[in-house]
């Protein structure tokens, strides 16, 4: 009896300790296309990446797509789902950036290919959109376990249809291994251009067009595929990118392992620190809902706590 009483004290606790850490993160959406001319500061880091391969021509993919990022919302600034089009000859999109990110998902994931998968900061891949209940619970795990993370933190201008971003507010736990920072951007709501297979809808959501990192240890530029300028001989105070766009978009700070600490060593795959800033449709009373969560999941254990009990008396 007093084990049962104490566990489920302990899963009450851990629900509770969930909602408090999320409120340490604070992820910014400026709504669109509202004006805004003032600098804009993003800071946080203990975000989820959830990464998923997509494809233009893959049904089920264009099926979940509209939904996936009210899930994201739905988790408040928890996670941040980011998604990869591959440069097969067959997508509409091929961006170059993604290319480099899948391959470096690769080097955790040799296997991976099949459309739609999602990988929880590199952990398990995920097939299908069946496997969203898997995924679910590899975001949880992953919150209970990253109790340390690295606090980051970016500044993004905007000037009409250019955007420039910094990052600030950076301190990053201790490793034993080379990592690097990397601005992640991914359009939402992008078009899908005529000539290509197109099962269902004319666009696609958080598709990654560019990537830049700066190493941390050499302190220099490594990577910039998609921005106008990647800059920075100081990656924990001025690493920085410069961007033009029209229309809806978001832009991610990563502390990550460099390529060559992950090619060495496949387990260096999850982040040590995310913050996102997003300028699109708001889905979701981020709060609101997280905090039903919270209570929902309360109320069931409780629920289950008595027919539990019922049952053993």
């Amino acid at each position: 009896m007093f084990n049962r009483r104490m566990a489920l004290t302990i899963i009450i606790a851990v629900l509770i300790s969930l909602s408090m850490q999320t409120s340490n993160v604070t992820a910014v959406i400026k709504e669109y296309p509202s004006q805004w001319d003032q600098e804009v500061n993003v800071t946080g880091g203990r975000t989820i990446l959830v990464e998923e391969l997509s494809a233009t021509w893959c049904t089920s993919c264009a099926e979940i797509d509209p939904y996936l990022q009210q899930v994201a919302d739905s988790h408040g600034s928890r996670i941040s789902i980011v998604t990869y089009h591959p440069s097969d000859g067959e997508d509409a999109f091929q961006p170059e950036a993604a290319s480099h990110r899948i391959n470096r998902m690769k080097m955790i994931n040799p296997d991976l290919g099949s459309t739609p998968s999602f990988v929880v900061e590199g952990g398990e891949v995920r097939v299908g959109p069946n496997s969203w209940p898997d995924v679910q619970k590899d975001i949880l795990r992953k919150e209970t376990e990253n109790q340390q993370y690295s606090a980051l933190g970016f500044s993004i201008n905007k000037d009409l249809e250019k955007y420039s971003a910094r990052i600030n507010a950076f301190r990053p736990i201790s490793v034993d291994y080379e990592t690097q920072v990397t601005f992640i951007l991914m359009k939402h709501e992008l078009t899908v251009p005529d000539g290509f297979i197109n099962p269902a809808g004319d666009t696609r959501d958080r598709v990654v067009t560019a990537v830049a990192t700066c190493n941390l240890a050499q302190n220099n530029i490594t990577q910039n595929i998609g921005f106008e300028f990647a800059s920075g001989d100081d990656c924990s105070n001025n690493f920085s990118v410069t961007f033009n766009e029209s229309n809806k978009f978001s832009l991610i700070l990563i502390h990550e392992s460099t390529e060559n600490e992950l090619s060495n060593n496949s387990m260096l795959g999850e982040n040590l620190g995310l913050v996102e800033f997003s300028y699109r449709d708001i889905t979701i009373d981020q709060t609101k809902d997280y905090l039903k969560i919270i209570i929902f999941s309360i109320t069931a254990l409780g629920a289950i706590w008595v027919v539990y009990e019922r049952k053993s008396s």
